[in-house]
């Protein structure tokens, strides 16, 4: 009797470890199969992906697409879409794109696709303005999924027995291929809508709590080769690095509220010096193309182009990649000079004070 409850005791243990080995074996197939990063293998043709949380799905799109243009950046690039890059251009682009990032972090996902990707001949990389004054090494998000990003197998246990990943992104991309809903493009990835206009945008600019100065700060030697250093390392380093990749760069066109606010703050004329170190910098690259918009007046000084004081709406994106074939607003060795006189003459003896008057009367303030 005691012996019959003992071989009970141990097919029951047998039938536990079967099903937990099954059950296992299903979930290590299901993300492997539907695989939401991308960390095992290009996309299937019969699953249905949802693109989304950038810095977990960026380095799969890095490793397994097949593409040989990126467009890559921060919010100010989240609105690019490939498909239009890939007819003016006549490539085949994918889009990675970091919202708040710093150029380090940009840099280090840009080498990693290139090392990647032999085919990656085109690159197209924004600029953002607010970022010139920044340590080379600065970050705004240290919480990386180091797991996805390295050949260690046996961290993708991380990966695969992870509750995010199966609910949000297993599960999500199976009942889009049930359902026969398409995958997110790669035009919507990252894409984002919103309303624009100068009620927008002082919603969430003010002048009140600002620093005033009466006079405008020079940049210190400190501050010189702060900038020298993060160019250096985080552009020109990787952009030597590969000479048969054309890097289309431009400086992020911010609107003239971004200006109000470098005049009020003293910072104006150090941000000018600090664009004239990088753009000396990146002109001796010979496979850049450096664009800078500073000078188009009526997309800078018209609020309904943003819906705050730095972003631009979706269509700016679309007129963006126009102006850059065109080549309307290159900066050369040849005319950088006069184009940063010519800023600096418009952006110091702006208005402003009768700009933020008039809009906070605008906006029914």
């Amino acid at each position: 009797m005691e012996q019959n409850k003992q071989q009970k005791a141990e097919k029951w243990f047998k039938k536990c470890i079967l099903c937990l080995f099954l059950l296992v074996g299903v979930v290590v197939g299901l993300v492997y199969v539907f695989d939401p990063y991308f960390h095992f293998h290009k996309p299937f043709s019969f699953v249905s992906y949802r693109l989304y949380d950038e810095r977990y799905i960026n380095d799969g799109i890095s490793r397994h697409f097949d593409y040989d243009a990126i467009v890559t950046g921060t919010s100010m690039a989240q609105n690019f879409k490939p498909s239009e890059i890939d007819e003016l251009y006549g490539t085949k682009c994918v889009k990675e794109t970091f919202a708040g990032a710093g150029y380090k972090e940009l840099s280090e996902n840009l080498a990693r696709a290139l090392e990647y990707n032999e085919n990656l001949k085109t690159v197209f990389w924004t600029m953002d303005y607010n970022a010139l004054m920044r340590d080379k090494d600065w970050y705004s998000y240290d919480s990386y999924p180091t797991y996805l990003y390295d050949d260690n197998i046996w961290n993708d246990t991380s990966y695969v027995f992870n509750k995010t990943t199966l609910y949000h992104g297993v599960l999500t991309n199976l009942m889009m291929t049930l359902t026969g809903e398409s995958s997110t493009t790669m035009d919507e990835y990252s894409a984002w809508e919103k309303e624009t206009g100068v009620e927008y945008i002082l919603q969430t600019y003010s002048r009140e709590g600002l620093t005033l100065r009466d006079e405008q700060l020079i940049m210190t030697e400190e501050e010189r080769i702060m900038v020298t250093e993060a160019i250096q390392q985080n552009f020109v380093d990787l952009i030597n690095q590969y000479p048969d990749t054309q890097f289309y760069i431009f400086y992020t066109p911010y609107s003239i509220y971004y200006w109000d606010f470098m005049e009020q703050e003293g910072m104006l004329l150090r941000q000018l010096e600090a664009e004239q170190i990088a753009t000396e910098l990146l002109l001796e690259c010979p496979n850049v193309r450096l664009y800078n918009f500073f000078d188009h007046y009526e997309l800078i000084c018209n609020p309904d182009n943003y819906r705050d004081k730095e972003h631009y709406g979706a269509e700016i994106n679309s007129k963006i990649l126009q102006w850059m074939t065109e080549d309307t607003y290159l900066v050369t060795k040849e005319n950088y000079l006069d184009r940063l006189d010519a800023e600096r003459e418009f952006y110091m003896n702006y208005d402003y004070d009768t700009l933020y008057t008039e809009s906070l009367k605008q906006a029914g303030y």
